[in-house]
């Protein structure tokens, strides 16, 4: 574990960035709140469903890069929709030609409507596919220490394992399972979907996770704006206690000021 927080950049296909909150541009009721939202976030990353969101597809449609510049901003597309490989190492390359080239996707295949939970057969099929590709990807994944290691080990230059299902807002499920999935991992590790307010975010963080991508949670909240710069607190203050080394927990009190050595 770190020492101290001096320099603290999260890199991955060696980029760095100096915030660890990634954030989607879905679910916002108009393009001006999403650029609102995501500069209260403090976002380096942004995330974009290329099935659902204009990139150049469309040549007479409002096309997100005009509110998010791609010199101001790294973009994740990503494969949301899909649900199988073929499909998804579709997208990524029409991704892939419409950002002149860009090779860093996060790659999700989806296994039904109901749950949104990832195929993660298709996953693998799909990974395997696009790092052959040239492609840099960011998977996301179930809670499952063998299937992250599976993937790491595959190629994928980071692991995002879902919190919760998407959308959900249920927080982390099972902190245990993200917890071993940090502590095997040698690539970055993000908490992807499931995050509901800047705690869940935070936990995330004090597990040991490089970072968090969230979008329902914050554009889905009542004041989408007031909600990311939370999130982008609750970030930074779950890396500096994860830093800092937490205190054990404990079964019974144990006296803030020591019982030793009283005056009476």
């Amino acid at each position: 574990m770190p020492n101290d927080n001096q320099n603290d950049s999260f890199s991955v296909a060696g980029r760095s960035f100096n915030s660890r909150l990634l954030v989607g541009t879905g679910k916002y009721k108009d393009m001006q709140e999403t650029r609102e939202a995501i500069d209260a976030s403090g976002a380096e990353i942004v995330t974009i469903a290329v099935r659902r969101t204009n990139i150049g597809q469309e040549k007479d449609q409002p096309n997100i890069l005009s509110v998010l510049p791609p010199d101001e901003f790294t973009y994740l597309p990503n494969t949301a929709g899909c649900y199988d490989a073929r499909t998804a190492v579709r997208t990524c390359r029409l991704a892939r030609e419409l950002l002149d080239g860009h090779n860093l996707v996060k790659l999700e295949v989806l296994g039904d409507e109901k749950t949104l939970f990832p195929d993660v057969v298709q996953t693998l099929s799909a990974a395997e596919e696009l790092i052959k590709d040239g492609f840099d990807v960011m998977v996301y994944t179930n809670d499952d220490p063998i299937m992250a290691k599976r993937l790491e080990e595959l190629g994928c230059v980071a692991v995002m394992p879902l919190a919760a299902p998407i959308g959900s807002g249920l927080g982390i499920r099972n902190r245990l399972n993200i917890l071993t999935i940090v502590e095997n991992a040698k690539v970055p590790v993000l908490v992807d979907a499931g995050v509901g307010t800047a705690s869940d975010a935070a936990v995330a963080m004090e597990l040991g996770c490089d970072g968090v991508l969230m979008n329902t949670a914050i554009a889905a909240a009542e004041k989408p704006v007031l909600m990311a710069s939370a999130m982008k607190k609750a970030i930074a203050a779950g890396r500096e206690a994860y830093l800092a080394g937490r205190m054990p927990a404990k079964r019974f009190a144990s006296a803030s000021s020591p019982l030793e050595g009283l005056f009476f």
